[in-house]
């Protein structure tokens, strides 16, 4: 942990550093001073560490803003870095062959940082306004398992990465409510991540409590997520309980329609956080082979371990989708799925994009959702052929 914070904090800073010396060039180069930018940078550039800093020893809405402005900075430095990269990149080839004379190199400069900074601003506009608009993403899942009741399958929704904290708060819950009442389901399932990390700003505002469900024919459940484990764990799901929502620690149940329900504990568990989590097969042995198998686990690694066993479908969050292009190519690159559905040999297997954010309330090239499953047996569409012929 202590080496992830270096790398994190080091990127951090010499990103931070690269940005700065880019304006303040541009801006002395133009003839302009630098002190308020430079005191303007700074104040921008520390928000994030702020925020997090603090938030862990105290919440109140000096925290809450410090986050929220950290996040956007951060959206700020990703799209600033990309632009001015690839503005260096042409600037040094054009070098050769001199197109740009060296005396208006200064108003180029000039023209670049006031050029990248709208663009980079009008980008995170728009990027706010994806952020919370979430969407609807439905599958339908077929299982050649019978359900006790062979006359229907079943409704799920799944939420994962909510975030709640500084940023994802009271409005967004419900937001959340009134779509999940929408779709009328018989079970929700949340994948994770339910709290952004400390537990702090989420009790200070009771913020759960906003959460309201309709009546669920087969409950709602939760697993953790790398978040909790970055938090007070020992707070964190004492507070999720105590509304209700019943966490899912490396534990199987069944459902009344003889699907189960099998909820690990996230792989952070085992990375230093926890005293480990329990193999896929062990939690398996505790399964009937026969009967549907509905697996939670926030992230969505190992799938190919999936392709023998008698999952039929596994729920997972985590990747966010990238939240903000193109960091979804580097999530398609590290897991075998970092998005929508792919099955691995008869598993299905359903990564969501997460509704709500990490760091900035920024989403592009992605879309916040939330994850509508119809799962029911392959013999049920024979039933209702039959029950639509049936004169």
């Amino acid at each position: 942990m202590a080496i992830f914070l270096i790398i994190v904090f080091t990127v951090y800073f010499f990103t931070n550093l690269y940005l700065y010396n880019k304006g303040s060039r541009a801006l002395s180069g133009a003839g302009y001073a630098t002190r308020i930018y430079t005191v303007i940078f700074l104040i921008l550039a520390l928000t994030f560490i702020a925020g997090k800093f603090l938030e862990y020893r105290f919440t109140n809405i000096l925290t809450d803003v410090l986050n929220i402005a950290g996040g956007f900075w951060m959206a700020f430095m990703l799209y600033g870095i990309l632009f001015w990269l690839v503005s260096d990149i042409l600037l040094l080839a054009q070098r050769p062959f001199h197109l740009i004379p060296p005396a208006l190199m200064p108003q180029v400069r000039l023209w670049l940082f006031t050029a990248i900074t709208g663009v980079t601003v009008v980008l995170i506009i728009v990027g706010f306004f994806s952020a919370v608009s979430p969407q609807v993403k439905r599958y339908e899942i077929k299982t050649e398992k019978h359900f006790i009741n062979e006359s229907e399958g079943m409704k799920i929704v799944a939420v994962s990465d909510i975030h709640l904290g500084s940023i994802i708060r009271k409005r967004s819950m419900r937001h959340l409510s009134r779509m999940i009442a929408e779709e009328n389901p018989d079970m929700v399932l949340f994948l994770g991540d339910l709290i952004d990390g400390s537990i702090g700003p989420v009790l200070r505002g009771d913020l759960l409590s906003y959460l309201t469900l309709p009546p669920l024919r087969y409950g709602h459940y939760a697993i953790t997520g790398n978040h909790e484990y970055m938090g007070d764990l020992k707070k964190s799901l004492p507070y999720i309980e105590s509304k209700g929502i019943r966490v899912l620690k490396d534990e199987v149940i069944t459902l009344e329609n003889g699907v189960q329900l099998i909820g690990r504990l996230d792989i952070s568990a085992q990375q230093g956080f926890g005293s480990g989590r329990a193999t896929l097969d062990s939690l398996l042995k505790m399964t009937d082979a026969e009967k549907p198998v509905i697996l939670l686990d926030h992230q969505p690694s190992g799938l190919k371990k999936l392709e023998n066993t008698s999952v039929d479908l596994q729920l997972s969050g985590h990747t966010h989708n990238g939240q903000m292009w193109p960091l979804n190519l580097i999530t398609r690159a590290i897991f075998e799925l970092s998005y929508g559905h792919k099955k691995f040999g008869n598993s299905n297997v359903i990564v969501s994009s997460g509704f709500g954010i990490w760091g900035p309330r920024v989403r592009l090239g992605t879309r916040p959702e939330i994850v509508v499953i119809r799962f029911k047996s392959e013999s049920q569409d024979v039933v209702d052929l039959l029950q639509h012929h049936t004169p």
